[in-house]
């Protein structure tokens, strides 16, 4: 084969790739390679080929062979780099990226495509920077736009990201990806009904797209459609079998509707789906040499670690298990933040409490501590240890508070209530749980004395603490989970949003009234006003999204009567 015909045939292969006729393009490549075994063009689009085939692995070997023959072709570098992070190898096709910047720093889509990596990495932050460098190269780029607004929405700027992918779409009408970003940023804003509209349009678009079913299933769930949303959770499964958001996203729909024999199983999936991913500074998934213990086998004379994984309030309600697992013969260990560890401590059936980071004695078993209830068989509601109190507050903590307070009265005019309004910003349902303490100003009217149970206020709140002296701020003598259980076990009711503090006061069988969104945490069930964890926690939920303002005068009405 002569030099132009080497060329001519190189020609036709890439007319047939473009075309989709993947079969004849291949055979022209090989042809060439067979004459020039070197020829980089034809080593670098066989591996593109081979990329669209779903063999990237072969992809890597090619487009690798071809860059050793022409080291300073950043487009290689670019498509090395796609087919890297098919594979999942997120730092090699970072890397990839990276190279076709050292060569061409303006490149718009080494720039985007390096963006894509750093967002799947969890770093959303020098990701928007990436993406800025290539709308600056190339204003009209519906990708890197698209990724900027995955890239804000990660951040938390939903509303910016909205913009972003509006702009997206105007580019690029049918731009499946970017309907699905779009839905999931509305999502965040809370505007349920039109996210629920951005997933179907993708769908309608590309009706095999699995994140798109899943997503739309989370929509569906927060406007109260769970039966709908289980069907798109299970769709997105059938789609990509090894979905673990998805399965998950089931596990937490079936717990939802109290069917917890389907659902815990089901909820094991977390595991995968949350991977390495960190929440401060800790690993959400942990790695154990010891094996994970999920009700088999007996755990009679065996030394079992149980520990936290995910929020506060999770290991909180997760500690009733431990009597019921030394009373089936095992010596518990329990290992929780260091704030919960004077509380911890207070469960009966608990050899050794340990704050997390400190070392560990030697065991036999583990287990998270929010499988414990797949582990001990709560297959029905029914199943729940419901022995309450398991919790209470260390007994230097109780008296230094009756110290503080004093002896309570019987008068209802002087009556104890706490209040709690708002959680940790970092929740991932922290914008529709949480209040301010201006909404709830109506409630302080009631004849009775009330105190916060903050540790720590937001901006927006001082100005209106600073002039509500009906309320007793004890944020300096709340330090520890301990402090909170020692005043919590001084007062006759707790009010509270869905927060770490409202399984405390349950654990504690403290009176509570908890403030809950429309779209409650599964654990809280639905259409209830009574808790299977928690009997003397009463739930008052929203009637529609957003509206607190029913459930506030509900509140207020009761504490009148």
């Amino acid at each position: 084969m002569t030099a132009p015909s080497v060329q001519a045939a190189l020609q036709a292969a890439i007319a047939h790739q473009q075309a989709g006729r993947l079969p004849e393009a291949e055979r022209l490549y090989r042809e060439i390679l067979a004459v020039q075994p070197r020829h980089a063009d034809a080593l670098h689009f066989l591996g593109l080929l081979a990329h669209q085939s779903g063999h990237s692995d072969v992809a890597v070997e090619l487009i690798g062979q071809a860059l050793k023959v022409a080291p300073a072709h950043a487009p290689m570098h670019i498509n090395l780099g796609i087919a890297l992070q098919a594979l999942g190898r997120l730092d090699e096709a970072a890397a990839s990226y990276r190279q076709a910047l050292a060569l061409a720093p303006d490149m718009p889509e080494a720039n985007c495509n390096l963006a894509l990596v750093l967002l799947d990495q969890g770093l959303p932050e020098p990701a928007l920077g990436f993406l800025d460098r290539a709308l600056a190269a190339r204003p009209p780029f519906p990708e890197a736009l698209n990724n900027r607004g995955m890239a804000l929405e990660a951040l938390g700027r939903p509303a910016e990201a909205l913009d972003s992918l509006d702009a997206a779409l105007v580019l690029w009408p049918d731009y499946v990806e970017a309907h699905v970003n779009r839905g999931n940023a509305l999502h965040a804003l809370g505007r349920t009904g039109e996210a629920i509209a951005a997933y179907e349009r993708a769908l309608a678009l590309r009706p095999e797209h699995a994140d798109a079913h899943n997503n739309l299933g989370q929509a569906l769930e927060a406007a109260g459609r769970t039966g709908e949303a289980l069907t798109r959770y299970r769709t997105a499964a059938r789609l990509r079998p090894d979905f673990a958001a998805a399965r998950w996203n089931e596990g937490i729909a079936l717990l939802r509707t109290g069917n917890y024999a389907e659902g815990w199983p089901l909820y094991e999936w977390r595991h995968q789906a949350l991977g390495g991913r960190a929440m401060g500074t800790r690993a959400l998934v942990r790695k154990f040499a010891e094996p994970l213990w999920l009700g088999d086998p007996a755990i009679g004379g065996q030394t079992l670690l149980v520990h936290h994984e995910q929020g506060l309030g999770d290991s909180l309600q997760m500690l009733r298990y431990v009597p019921l697992l030394a009373g089936r013969g095992a010596r518990v260990i329990i290992e929780v933040p260091a704030a919960l560890t004077s509380v911890a401590a207070t469960v009966a059936g608990a050899a050794a409490v340990v704050a997390e980071g400190e070392p560990l004695p030697p065991f036999d078993l583990q287990c998270p501590l929010m499988s414990l209830p797949l582990a001990c068989g709560t297959t029905t509601l029914d199943d729940i240890p419901a022995s309450v109190p398991y919790l209470s507050a260390p007994a230097a903590a109780s008296a230094a508070w009756q110290a503080r307070l004093g002896p309570r009265s019987a008068s209802p005019a002087r009556q104890r209530i706490g209040l709690v309004w708002s959680g940790s910003t970092g929740h991932r349902n922290d914008r529709h749980r949480s209040l301010t303490l201006r909404q709830l100003l109506p409630l302080l009217s009631a004849p009775a004395g009330f105190h916060s149970l903050h540790q720590e206020y937001r901006p927006v709140d001082l100005p209106t603490l600073a002039a509500t002296p009906a309320l007793r701020d004890w944020s300096a003598h709340l330090v520890t989970f301990a402090d909170t259980a020692g005043l919590i076990g001084q007062l006759d009711l707790v009010i509270t949003v869905d927060t770490a503090v409202a399984h405390l006061a349950g654990a504690m069988a403290r009176p509570v009234w908890l403030l809950l969104p429309f779209a409650a945490d599964y654990r809280w069930l639905e259409g209830r006003t009574d808790s299977p964890w928690y009997p003397t926690m009463r739930l008052f939920r929203q009637p529609a999204s957003g509206d607190w303002a029913s459930v506030i005068a509900a509140i207020e009405a009761r504490l009148r009567e």
